[in-house]
């Protein structure tokens, strides 16, 4: 299983790029706040229940997803200061364990962008950070830079691509990854349109 990391600042537009990568490549999504919102129901977020809880579920289903020999897994991730610094390396660990393959996509934006972005309504749908003044306190504070990412595959500048933008262009990437997984593919949607060629015929 190959495991689609994606991560950057709250606002630069990760779950949404997410959806529109999934629908392009047909991998399963499994974004940060599917974890998150069910832990809220329970505790308080950053407190050590909530830590250890989410670190165990984000990493049990990267375990279960290649076990599973899912072709692809796309999960979404906001470095902060309540994850624990460990976290990459378990993941890393975990799927290479389990004889998969990773890499990390980070996107980007600027920072007065961002603070347009942090109030869109269409962030209510989940429990993100959604405050302007909250944001800005913990970005001044270093929240979102408690730890060092792993050099990323691929940097994009979200304020320069739309969202379609930006999953073709990591679409395109993962497909050099595995040139036969990608040929494949079109085969397989080509014997596909031949069929329905044939049947309409």
């Amino acid at each position: 299983m190959k495991l689609i990391f994606i991560y950057g600042l709250p606002a630069t537009g990760k779950l949404t790029v997410a959806q529109e990568l999934a629908s392009i490549t047909g991998y399963k999504l499994f974004h940060n706040h599917l974890a998150v919102d069910l832990l809220l129901s329970v505790f308080e977020f950053g407190s050590p229940q909530f830590v250890a809880l989410r670190e165990q579920i984000w990493l049990s289903v990267f375990e279960s997803a290649c076990q599973s020999q899912l072709p692809g897994l796309i999960f979404t991730f906001a470095p902060e200061s309540t994850v624990r610094p460990e976290f990459i390396s378990n993941t890393i660990e975990a799927v290479t364990r389990n004889c998969g393959t990773m890499y990390f996509v980070e996107l980007t934006c600027p920072f007065q962008e961002l603070k347009q972005r942090i109030e869109n309504p269409s962030r209510a749908r989940y429990q993100k950070l959604a405050s302007l003044s909250l944001f800005e306190k913990l970005h001044s504070e270093g929240t979102f830079e408690a730890f060092r990412m792993p050099k990323p595959a691929i940097s994009i500048d979200t304020s320069l691509h739309t969202p379609a933008e930006a999953a073709a262009i990591i679409a395109r990437f993962d497909a050099l990854q595995n040139p036969y997984e990608a040929d494949r593919s079109n085969a397989a949607k080509a014997a596909k349109t031949d069929l329905s060629k044939t049947a309409s015929a």
